[in-house]
């Protein structure tokens, strides 16, 4: 898609790495995550900084050259709603059979490449999170991708979006459903400061599924 101008650093963007702003009916700031409500839109860099950043300074009603309404948990409340996209998409890869869950399975599919990404409950003791990151460094030292490793969602959240109790450990396979899950959880990641500037735009996931494709593709060789 073409360039986006984020209304507070100015840097133009790739619609992926911001987030679009229109003004409701009622004169309040709506996000819209899926870039398809009607009306003039304003961008936002993707993290939470930015946004909070925006509605503090009034920069959306300079933006969109009107008086708006911004509610004062704005950030909060846009992270909720990417938070809730990751896990529908995290809900429809188990339902494709793109997960697996418990620690053996997962760091089975971190050590055969199959995994897109590895998610940990925020309730995961260290142990069980620090075999698994061991399975992932080990992968990388023998040339393998860098599966990424994510600890986003509580205990009760995962099991909510997985049909399950007791989901600590999670692993997204590298398939179509899973790819999709993980550019939303990279997205919620992104909003919540967990990736530096420079590697902020969702593209970038495409080398690590690349990467992953590769890998698996070699295991079944």
């Amino acid at each position: 898609m073409n360039e986006r101008t984020c209304i507070v650093t100015r840097r133009a963007g790739e619609a992926d790495s911001l987030i679009r702003f229109v003004r409701g009916p009622d004169g309040s700031i709506v996000p819209d995550l899926k870039r398809n409500l009607p009306g003039r839109g304003c961008w936002v860099t993707a993290d939470r900084a930015h946004v909070d950043r925006a509605a503090a300074k009034n920069l959306f009603a300079r933006a969109l050259r009107t008086d708006v309404t911004v509610r004062p948990d704005l950030g909060e409340a846009v992270d909720g709603l990417i938070a809730r996209a990751a896990l529908g998409a995290l809900g429809l890869a188990r339902k494709a059979g793109s997960v697996v869950f418990g620690a053996v399975k997962v760091e089975d599919a971190v050590r055969k490449g199959t995994a897109a990404l590895v998610l940990h409950a925020i309730e995961a003791s260290e142990d069980g999170v620090r075999k698994i990151a061991g399975a992932r460094r080990a992968v990388v030292h023998a040339g393998g991708p860098d599966i990424p490793a994510y600890k986003l969602f509580s205990e009760a959240d995962l099991g909510l979006a997985f049909g399950g109790t007791n989901v600590i450990h999670a692993a997204v396979l590298a398939d179509g459903a899973g790819r999709s899950a993980l550019k939303r959880v990279v997205a919620l990641d992104r909003f919540r400061g967990g990736f530096p500037e420079e590697n902020t735009k969702i593209a970038a996931v495409a080398d690590v599924i690349g990467a992953v494709d590769s890998a698996a593709a070699e295991d079944t060789e």
